[in-house]
């Protein structure tokens, strides 16, 4: 079974990329854990997250390939620009330190609401990947299993230990989208 120096690459900067993702999932999940969650409740936000991390990008890669037909080759530029934008909006937010509400609905439309609201930045990396070349199927499927163990891992030490991890994990993603978006730039 050979995998070329690409393939790697590929997954590598596609781990990066769903470990970014993931880091909303993270710092809202901390700041919800510490409202005591029972671990049933743990396990139903941190799946349903997951499975938002794979239906926001499928979209986005759905809307990109659409737009890139349109667009042509200015697509990547866009595909960059959206990482760049993502990433810097979640540095404003870290850097800023929002407060941010923790109170959660664990079940029906408040969590659907909640996965949602965590899911926006892998929507629109699926648009840029819509754009550029990228194995979907493993983007996609990296993004679901992160994003759903980052947000049970957030949710977990939430319930242990309190918040000052979720504003560094926060910057540590809007950095790693920033870098990766330049990449496609250049």
């Amino acid at each position: 079974m050979d995998i070329s120096l690409f393939q790697w690459g590929q997954f590598i900067t596609l781990l990066l990329i769903s470990l970014a993702l993931g880091m909303d999932a993270f710092s809202l999940g901390i700041g919800v854990g510490m409202g005591k969650l029972r671990l049933r409740e743990v396990l139903s936000i941190s799946t349903t997250i997951g499975l938002f991390h794979v239906a926001m990008p499928l979209l986005g890669i759905w809307i990109g390939h659409t737009l890139s037909s349109v667009v042509g080759d200015i697509a990547v530029l866009i595909g960059g620009g959206v990482l760049i934008a993502l990433g810097i909006h979640m540095l404003w937010s870290g850097f800023t330190q929002e407060e941010k509400q923790s109170q959660l609905y664990t079940k029906g439309f408040g969590l659907i609401l909640f996965a949602v609201s965590v899911s926006l930045d892998a929507l629109s990396v699926g648009f840029s990947f819509g754009l550029i070349e990228v194995n979907q199927l493993l983007a996609v499927t990296l993004f679901g299993v992160t994003g759903g163990l980052m947000a049970g891992c957030g949710l977990m030490i939430g319930r242990s230990f309190g918040g000052w991890l979720g504003d560094y994990s926060e910057i540590i993603g809007g950095v790693i989208l920033i870098l990766f978006g330049c990449k496609f730039l250049w």
